[in-house]
């Protein structure tokens, strides 16, 4: 039987405490494991950091493991997308130094947001951000938005983010991140297969997308995320329409971040459409 004939409880998107997860690697890998998944790759962003000890967790329990981490990208008109790399060489130079590139920035783009936030009058974002991210490299929007819902601000992470700092919110500030041509450079050389991660979530048109999905495959892009944690029965249909079209394999991701705050726990999401080639095929 064929890799991509075999059907897989594979979740190949998903963060941990390296990021902005609440669980630890070794923690992350358990949860998996209970919950039936048959192949992980751990995604965090921008960080490799703790793909060493998800492995090791991994290969005591017996648990299928790919080397991953999702890329920051900026795209068109201020848009930040995500890539998903699989199957990468933790080690690789090029790619750790890109790595370390996107991770410097953070910290100025939360400072920029923390000010941003404080002229709404959320105040001393800066340093409750850091409380849950420990480390200024790896602080994100999740980190604030636990601030802002610990302060009393918003009833959860989800709507902190609708209402605070998506686009056009009082604590969204625009950054640069990597290029898609530098990140496809890096993946591509570091031996992994990149993937573009829960398309539904971004805010272009259908033409800004095909121009997203044309860019990507000819730079060496391989699969898209079609079932994601945050797509809807919709969404499913028309990414698994564009992979077919753009002869993409086919992901399934949580994104699983922590227990109360993802769209889905870890392995529960649906499987992929029969018909679709999955990026395991290429994986295992």
């Amino acid at each position: 039987m064929s890799a991509a004939s075999i059907v897989l409880n594979a979740d190949l998107h998903c963060h941990s405490t390296v990021s902005d997860g609440l669980l630890a690697p070794a923690e992350v890998v358990r949860r998996a494991h209970t919950n039936g998944v048959d192949l992980l790759a751990l995604t965090d962003h921008d960080e490799l950091g703790g793909v060493a000890e998800a492995r090791a967790t991994a290969d005591e329990l017996g648990l299928r493991f790919v080397d991953g981490v999702e890329v920051s990208i900026s795209w068109g008109d201020d848009q930040t997308v995500h890539i998903v790399a699989l199957g990468v060489d933790p080690m690789n130079a090029e790619l750790s130094a890109g790595l370390h590139q996107i991770r410097s920035g953070r910290d100025s783009r939360a400072g920029r947001m923390s000010v941003e936030l404080d002229r709404a009058g959320i105040h001393g974002a800066y340093e409750g951000a850091l409380k849950y991210a420990g480390n200024p490299a790896l602080i994100s929007r999740s980190h604030f938005a636990r601030f802002i819902v610990e302060k009393g601000y918003a009833r959860d992470v989800k709507s902190v983010f609708d209402h605070w700092l998506a686009k056009g919110k009082p604590g969204y500030v625009s950054h640069a991140w990597a290029s898609l041509e530098d990140a496809l450079r890096w993946i591509v050389g570091a031996g992994g297969t990149a993937v573009i991660a829960h398309p539904g979530r971004y805010r272009l048109s259908k033409a800004e997308r095909l121009e997203l999905f044309g860019a990507f495959k000819d730079l060496g892009g391989r699969g898209i995320e079609v079932q994601s944690g945050s797509h809807g029965p919709d969404d499913v249909r028309e990414f698994a329409t564009i992979a077919r079209n753009f002869g993409f394999l086919a992901s399934r991701a949580s994104d699983f971040h922590g227990p109360g705050e993802s769209w889905i726990d870890l392995g529960k999401m649906p499987q992929l459409p029969d018909d679709l080639t999955p990026v395991w095929s290429v994986l295992i």
